[in-house]
């Protein structure tokens, strides 16, 4: 990891450092219109280092979306890639990457398959401080013929290397950085409230609180904060390497079907349901709960659990007000399409594998009513 203000300077040397000679660049439009790709480009061709540009990639990635690449990456026969932008970029070059060196299909891959196969180098280069997948061993790509968002998982899909500058999210929008950070404070709490939790996990998702808490709305609020900016950047790369090793819960768990079948960016789905399924897991693990209140700067001591836990709960729900977050009726999601989902959705959480990592572990009509809750 190259971390802090103009490591992207180091790019070249990292690719040296990588045996990688010849890469791919893998991006989106908006990457283009920033001038975030230029930037790249001027770095790759002032070490006269020859590359590919594949500026396709999609918001929630799908995997026809990735087709294109692979084909491109096989017949030019890059030896690594260079993924630019949000989680979307990142997770679609990690794809990519695995498709182009070992065939088959993303469906082949998915959860419980456990992903062990070296594929081409990744290097990560975040743009927003939220997904983490700079630092984890997870992609999410959808099945365009069912809209299933399926998990892989494994250690082949850890990027070779992640380069954190936060200079990059100097021009977020507020609506994405506030979503992005958002997703990134979910990671580091279910990561540390998880069943799959541990010391080493405990240490990053205790950091990453630290950090994002504090931060959180200053960087949608104050957009030149710096500090505020530099803290948010690492604390979400913490938190994926948290969650990496520990697992997400219910909230991703529910998350996912919401973003497939209603298209709701992944962070804004899961700031929904942060609040309302926090508060149904808090049984599970009371005094980890508790301690994500002191971690965050809400409380000083934990020795009243249930003024910790109310404390927590405030906060998520001020944290969703402040920042403009909606409810899914607010979104525009109609109520009828949605009940005739709910059970669709609730198997689909189910089968992902996350909710049996929460602290509380629900049934199906546990989340059919969750969802119900949080739908107003």
């Amino acid at each position: 990891m190259q971390i802090g203000a103009n490591s992207l300077d180091l790019l070249p040397e990292t690719l040296v450092s990588l045996g990688c000679s010849f890469p791919c660049v893998i991006t989106d439009k908006t990457m283009l219109e920033l001038g975030y790709v230029a930037k790249v480009e001027a770095l790759l061709n002032q070490q006269n280092i020859n590359f590919g540009l594949f500026t396709d990639t999609m918001p929630e990635p799908n995997d026809t979306s990735i087709l294109a690449a692979v084909e491109m990456v096989k017949t030019k026969q890059y030896d690594c890639l260079i993924a630019l932008g949000g989680g979307s970029a990142i997770d679609s070059a990690k794809a990519i990457a695995l498709l182009a060196s070992h065939g088959g299909k993303m469906s082949d891959y998915k959860v419980p398959y456990q992903v062990t196969e070296i594929s081409l180098p990744v290097v990560a280069i975040p743009t927003t401080a939220g997904t983490g997948s700079e630092a984890t061993k997870v992609t999410v790509i959808s099945d365009s013929a069912t809209d299933e968002k399926m998990l892989c998982m494994g250690s082949g899909l850890i990027p070779a290397a992640a380069i954190i500058d936060y200079q990059f999210t100097l021009s977020l929008p507020s609506r994405i950085a506030a979503d992005t950070g958002i997703d990134a404070l979910t990671h580091a709490i279910e990561a540390y409230v998880s069943r799959k939790a541990n010391l080493f996990s405990d240490q990053q998702a205790i950091a990453a609180m630290k950090l994002i808490a504090p931060n959180l709305i200053k960087v949608c609020q104050q957009p030149d904060n710096l500090k505020a900016k530099e803290a948010m950047m690492l604390g979400a790369t913490l938190a994926g390497i948290a969650f990496s090793n520990a697992s997400v819960g219910l909230v991703h768990g529910m998350s996912r079907p919401i973003g497939v079948h209603f298209h709701v960016p992944h962070g804004l789905s899961n700031a929904m349901l942060l609040p309302t399924i926090t508060e149904y897991s808090l049984p599970g693990a009371p005094r980890k709960y508790a301690e994500c209140a002191m971690h965050m700067g809400l409380v000083t001591v934990i020795d009243d659990q249930t003024l910790a836990h109310q404390t927590l709960i405030n906060e998520l729900k001020h944290i969703n007000q402040t920042l403009n977050v909606p409810t899914l009726a607010e979104f525009g999601v109609v109520k009828t399409e949605y009940e005739g989902l709910l059970t669709n959705m609730a198997e689909q959480a189910l089968a992902s594998g996350s909710p049996g990592n929460n602290p509380k572990i629900p049934v199906l009509n546990e989340i059919i009513e969750l969802y119900k809750k949080v739908w107003l």
